[in-house]
């Protein structure tokens, strides 16, 4: 099976790694890439982007692919996945109706609501004025989310109302404004990717992420400092429950309303004192949650996308993981979340990988004009080990981590830090 991978960063990376390791899959493309993936895939450029379908139709075609599979959020909820297979072609990922998912957190809201999956109570505004009925009837802590894709930072969670005020006439501002206010959710956060084929759902392994930029959760959100998996304190009917109380509802629901669910649901769920509460849906894999997914699934990959892909998850057994805990930090450039700075040279990735068990995954990477690897993004490399404890695997990944330079970079020192002390981490 040939495979071609749209996207370029650490996502895409792990996705391309797994595959790799799949028996079946006997070539990986990825389009357009980065100099990570370079070293064992073919990249291909996409001079029109990754929103531009027909170029991507047009390479499947040239390298006579077996499946597409589709990385990024943009261009799922841009209906690129609908272009691809309105061609003919295999495509993983949802349709352009289906992604309304994560495309729009009002629609997430009103699916959930008809499939009775339990979430944070919200109200819908298009007003400044609504926004600041919603604010004082939710109470603190506020949470204002942009309806539309933000790229892991719609979102602002704070005790001061002003704040939440100034971040809600920001997204007002945008051409159809609307922002989601929702009730604060407490309780620890969990990330369950399942893969879904229409009508079947294929639970992976839970993870947790940590989005605020800086230690202790201080700082802005971001799209993902860090992650690890599995979660040992998590209650061991939490997977099967999520899958009978939000998986399985909302892919049933998006059947009944005649846009079939295809791809990865990506689950964010507070456990609550209640019960667990759905905070965000996702229509595609989860960056840096996948990084630690991937890294301990055995079961080919390439297998388990096409099963979804083709609407045969249904014949796929058990899927089978690794005892051992993976835990991946993300090394960040200088002034990120803000605009980061980019065009430096980036060194000691071969010394990281030389740590056991520790491998380096690419993210805003690029070449430079003498060959040299510089940073080319927010977050630049995710650096991913395995261990036998937790324990094991943060002390390995932030040994790697210390052999990474990149002038004014940083990363959080305390990934997976509560976890192996035993705590809860309620970010």
């Amino acid at each position: 099976m040939k495979v071609l991978v749209i996207g370029s960063g650490a996502r895409e990376h792990a996705i391309v790694k797994a595959l790799g390791a799949d028996p079946e899959v006997d070539a990986v493309i990825v389009a357009p890439g980065n100099p990570g993936m370079d070293a064992i895939a073919l990249c291909e450029a996409l001079p029109g982007g990754v929103l531009d379908g027909e170029g991507i139709v047009e390479l499947a075609r040239r390298h006579t692919v077996d499946l597409v599979v589709i990385g990024p959020e943009a261009p799922l909820v841009a209906g690129v996945a609908d272009v691809v297979r309105d061609a003919g072609l295999l495509a993983f990922g949802p349709s352009a109706e289906a992604a309304q998912l994560e495309g729009s957190k009002s629609f997430a809201k009103d699916v959930m609501a008809a499939a009775d999956v339990p979430t944070a109570m919200a109200r819908v505004c298009t007003t400044l004025e609504e926004v600041a009925d919603a604010l004082d009837a939710l109470g603190a802590p506020h949470v204002v989310k942009d309806d539309g894709l933000a790229a892991g930072k719609g979102v602002v969670v704070t005790n001061d109302r002003a704040e939440a005020l100034a971040h809600a006439e920001a997204c007002l501002a945008k051409d159809g404004g609307v922002v989601v206010v929702e009730e604060f959710l407490d309780g620890p956060e969990v990330s369950l990717f399942c893969l879904c084929d229409g009508s079947t759902v294929v639970p992976l392994a839970p993870a947790q992420d940590f989005k605020r930029v800086f230690d202790e959760d201080q700082g802005p959100n971001t799209g993902g400092m860090g992650a690890y998996s599995p979660l040992d304190w998590a209650p061991g009917s939490l997977v099967d429950e999520l899958v009978t109380r939000v998986a399985q509802p909302t892919v049933d629901e998006m059947a009944r309303r005649g846009t079939p669910f295809a791809g990865v649901l990506y689950i964010g769920v507070a456990v609550t004192s209640r019960g667990p509460r759905v905070i965000e849906f996702n229509a595609r894999f989860g960056d840096p949650e996948t990084q630690v997914v991937l890294a301990r699934l055995q079961t080919p990959l390439g297998g388990l996308l096409k099963a979804a892909a083709s609407g045969d998850l249904d014949g796929v057994g058990a899927l089978h993981w690794s005892d051992q805990h993976a835990v991946t930090v993300v090394v960040a450039s200088h002034n990120y979340p803000g605009t980061p700075r980019t065009g430096d040279p980036i060194a000691g990735i071969e010394e990281a990988s030389e740590v056991p068990t520790t491998y380096v995954l690419h993210a805003g990477t690029a070449r430079g004009d003498d060959g040299t690897l510089v940073s080319a993004g927010g977050r630049v490399l995710s650096v991913v080990a395995l261990g036998e404890s937790l324990a094991q695997a943060r002390e390995r990944v932030y040994e790697a981590v210390d052999h990474i330079e990149l002038e004014g970079s940083h990363h959080r020192t305390d990934i997976a830090l509560a976890a192996e002390r035993e705590e809860l981490h309620v970010g």
